[in-house]
């Protein structure tokens, strides 16, 4: 199976972030994860949130930021990859002057009720 990113379109999650689903069970028959990336515009900041379920992997690819992960907030940049396990709270806020890109891989994959708002 293969995708073009040029193909797909974007959407706004439960978190405020712009979405676009590279590759997802629901539409490209993959079964056990979810690869997407998200947008966080200049000056924007997803909501904290949690998935119980869902692992997450983020990876960022264009832009700079602070990522809120549990208690902790730390930089993210061009090249970090950062672990999300299920139940932990967290969101991405884009202090650059440009758009923060992240690559997010979800173990089950993405469902939008396993998105809650904190």
């Amino acid at each position: 199976m293969k995708t073009r990113y040029r193909d797909i379109p974007a959407y706004l999650t439960k978190d405020g972030s712009e979405i676009r689903e590279l590759m997802h069970p629901a539409v490209h028959g993959n079964v056990r994860q979810s690869l997407a990336e998200a947008i966080v515009a200049v000056g924007g900041k997803t909501l904290l949130h949690r998935h119980q379920i869902s692992e997450e992997l983020y990876h960022v690819t264009a832009g700079t930021g602070v990522m809120t992960l549990g208690a902790a907030s730390f930089p993210i940049e061009v090249g970090d990859s950062v672990l999300i396990a299920p139940g932990t709270p967290h969101c991405l806020e884009n202090l650059g002057s440009e758009p923060l890109h992240v690559l997010c891989c979800c173990s089950p994959a993405y469902r939008h009720e396993d998105t809650e708002l904190l």
